[in-house]
């Protein structure tokens, strides 16, 4: 028979092969054989934590807490919990706490200042990673938050050395590949093999760097998910496109499409907001007429990101929020959002004011070609930051891009423009969870332009 603590390890070993609802499984069985075991308790906030299951997730470290008080790491994990729910004070008691059991908890430290980064308060965030910085000098994930903090501030410089840190994080591997990694050397003559490392809105607004590297005299070879092969076929500068995984002839270096950007920058002012994608005129001549049925101007909505994203709770807006906006007459709104959260169609009272697209949209050309045939056959695209965002933007597409009170680095935190995209109007909350007040502004703007 094994033992307790042989069992949560075995749980945590499945936890950690991806198997989360399992491991949850498992925890939960400890927990009614030994229910006032407070470890278990905590492996099981961690499980529904992964899970984005915020709520739950607290309750089972309030628990395991219940239990035993004096538990550093189910104070910290507690304050993360109550930092995803977005309860700042709450979650910063729960740091301090844990700072106070254990004064060298380097995780608490980084964490707490992170709370205090999300919160827009950014120098006060600053000073507990300067605090965990000198205890762990050499945590990855510490150097690349200070890399995204430097490069939101404009400050390049610092930013991007410390960014390069995230490559030894967890779950950031880089292609196997006997090539030397590119790091700014001349490229007269040379080729190199470049392909994106992070999300497909990432792929999309890092991609143009490619145009940069052939005026610099390499040959470039885009690998890329397959899926994105028939939009990014079209991107200046590309000699060769290939799937992940596919073959290629031998080429001088290699590079992530963000690595790229790193060792091209020189500044904001070297930036293109110029369009770098097109499609097929006939697609877009197709879903012109299609568009042509819907009467007045013709706005594109999409209000929700990636869920699974760390900071989506800080970036995503429920749909309702934006019912000042649904109540302008002659505007025709095109739902844009496919996925995570188009079920909030149903749940809105004027659902029926947003027209849906096919469901097949995209399923034929490829990813996002069909939708970007829709965007630019519309008058303006409405959206939060995501790969929509990026896709209207490399398309030339006027976009309005809400973002919140400390956003991603590329947007920067002032001004209603940015170097990135040329049609783009940036608008920014001001207060953490207040999405009221900039929606209210662009419909205010809209009845304006009638």
């Amino acid at each position: 028979m094994i033992t307790v603590g042989e069992a949560l390890q075995r749980a945590w070993q499945t936890h950690q092969r991806g198997q989360i609802a399992a491991a949850e499984h498992a925890y939960r069985e400890v927990i009614r054989a030994v229910p006032a075991n407070p470890e278990a308790h905590v492996y099981l906030g961690i499980a529904l934590f992964d899970q984005l299951r915020y709520d739950e997730a607290a309750a089972a470290y309030r628990e395991g807490l219940r239990l035993r008080d004096h538990f550093p790491v189910a104070w910290n994990n507690l304050g993360n919990a109550l930092r995803m729910l977005g309860r700042i004070d709450e979650a910063d008691a729960a740091f301090a706490t844990a700072l106070r059991q254990k004064s060298d908890y380097a995780n608490a430290l980084k964490n707490r200042g992170t709370l205090w980064v999300w919160a827009g308060h950014i120098e006060r965030g600053l000073e507990w990673y300067q605090q965990a910085m000198r205890l762990a000098p050499d945590d990855a994930e510490l150097h690349r938050n200070l890399g995204i903090i430097y490069l939101l501030q404009g400050r390049y410089d610092e930013g991007w050395p410390e960014y390069r840190w995230r490559w030894k994080m967890p779950g950031m591997p880089r292609p196997s590949l006997p090539l030397p990694l590119w790091q700014g050397e001349p490229l007269e003559g040379k080729s190199i093999f470049v392909y994106p490392e992070q999300g497909l809105g990432d792929a999309i607004q890092f991609v143009r760097v490619v145009e940069t590297l052939q005026e610099r005299g390499a040959t470039v070879v885009l690998g890329c998910d397959p899926k994105l092969l028939p939009l990014l076929s079209g991107v200046r500068g590309v000699g060769k496109i290939i799937p992940f995984g596919g073959t290629f002839d031998r080429v001088d270096y290699h590079a992530s499409l963000v690595d790229a950007t790193d060792h091209t920058w020189q500044g904001e002012a070297q930036i293109s907001g110029a369009p770098y994608l097109e499609i097929s005129e006939s697609l877009a001549a197709y879903w012109q007429r299609y568009l042509e049925a819907l009467p007045g101007k013709r706005i594109g909505l999409c209000w929700q990101g990636n869920p699974a994203h760390h900071a989506d709770p800080y970036r995503s807006v429920p749909l309702a929020a934006f019912a000042p906006l649904m109540e302008l007459p002659n505007v025709s709104w095109i739902s844009l959002q496919h996925g995570h959260g188009s079920e909030q169609l149903t749940s809105v009272e004027f659902g029926d004011r947003l027209h849906r697209l096919p469901e097949n949209l995209d399923q034929s050309s490829g990813a996002f070609l069909d939708t970007a045939a829709v965007m630019r056959g519309l008058d303006l695209v409405i959206t939060t930051d995501t790969s929509a965002g990026h896709l209207a933007g490399a398309l030339g597409v006027p976009t309005w891009l809400l973002l919140g009170r400390v956003p991603d680095w590329r947007w920067g935190l002032r001004g209603s423009t940015t170097p990135w995209y040329a049609a783009h109007r940036l608008w920014r909350q001001q207060e953490v969870g207040d999405w009221q007040t900039p929606i209210a502004d662009m419909a205010e703007e809209l009845r304006e332009r009638r």
